[in-house]
């Protein structure tokens, strides 16, 4: 079955980036692909030089900045091809790329795949925002293959196994369209941050497998909207972590954000003693942004438990705490964590 991908890249005021990413992009060997560039009313001439230098992309412009899941929910609709691509626009592309995502998806059980992920500026080090495919513990702590928290690992090929995984990178994400048309897209409320992850979630329990395909290859440079360790970052981690629980957990809910709630305060205790009171702010605006929130979150929850059709594929869920592992006891490489 031949797979037609539709990549769909969205950008606001970053000309540089398309003029350095796009072209391995455009290059990408394979035989049935398109390319929309989903323009977040840029002011930088973006759409202009995608016009006059690759005529053979699609550009669908928008009249203020939706952000990355609002950008990709709306160019979604301009999409005719099988599956989605959702790339970021600081990402370079190997050539031959799309086949072993296309071999993925001859399995109609497989909804997303993901790429494997490696640094643009260090192309043998996996990449912080997706690596070698995403997992999570019990109380929702995101993690990957070849990276937990800020500890990246060295691609020796230690992951190049086709995987199933518990969610995919944002920056690289491929998913059947007809399942992104089923589950509404991407959550607008996220913004930024989780919003990948929370799709795969709500995908595990339509049925659909979650998978990591290394044979792939991207190289990202990563840290251009949001850069690490910015108040505003954190500030979308965690809010954006408790309403991706709140809606998707199937059991203990009221202890297990209770919980949560807890080691974020620590957290920000942390962050205070450290000198750095604006994440400690930012975790305080984060809790009082999900209460506001929590209303129509948990609407969405009773939705989501209507239509799912499983429940959490808890081998996939870590059954110890990433956050402890880590900071406690030192173990910050992804086979560590199962020792």
């Amino acid at each position: 079955m031949n797979i037609r991908f539709s990549i769909i890249i969205v950008t606001w005021n970053a000309l540089d980036h398309l003029k350095q990413f796009l072209p391995s992009v455009v290059n990408s060997g394979y035989s049935d692909f398109e390319i929309i560039i989903a323009d977040n009313a840029s002011e930088d001439g973006s759409a202009e030089w995608v016009k006059r230098t690759h005529p053979e992309c699609k550009i669908v412009t928008f009249d203020r900045n939706h952000g990355y899941c609002g950008g990709n929910n709306r160019a979604a609709v301009y999409a005719e091809g099988d599956v989605l691509l959702f790339l970021n626009n600081d990402v370079e592309v190997e050539n031959g790329w799309l086949t072993p995502l296309a071999e993925q998806f001859s399995d109609p059980d497989v909804g997303i795949v993901q790429p494997k992920m490696l640094s643009y500026k260090e192309k043998q080090m996996f990449e912080y925002a997706g690596a070698a495919g995403g997992m999570i513990d019990w109380m929702g702590y995101p993690f990957c293959r070849g990276r937990v928290f800020d500890t990246l690992e060295r691609d020796s090929g230690q992951y190049d196994d086709a995987s199933e995984i518990f969610w995919a990178s944002g920056a690289a994400f491929a998913i059947r369209k007809d399942l992104f048309v089923e589950t509404g897209g991407f959550d607008e409320d996220f913004e930024f941050h989780m919003e990948e992850i929370d799709l795969c979630w709500r995908c595990h329990k339509l049925g659909k497998k979650v998978m990591a395909e290394p044979k792939s290859v991207v190289y990202h440079l990563g840290g251009g909207s949001l850069p690490m360790g910015s108040p505003r970052k954190v500030y979308y981690n965690y809010r954006n972590s408790l309403l991706m629980l709140t809606k998707n957990i199937d059991r203990y809910l009221i202890p297990k954000i209770f919980f949560r709630l807890i080691l974020d305060g620590i957290s920000g205790v942390r962050s205070l003693l450290l000198g750095r009171p604006k994440e400690t702010w930012a975790i305080i605006r984060a809790h009082f942004a999900y209460y506001i929130r929590l209303g129509n979150t948990l609407k969405k929850r009773e939705d989501l438990k209507r239509r799912s059709v499983l429940p959490t594929p808890e081998d996939l869920v870590h059954d110890r705490l990433v956050v402890f592992q880590a900071l406690l006891f030192g173990k910050k490489n992804y086979p560590e964590l199962f020792e």
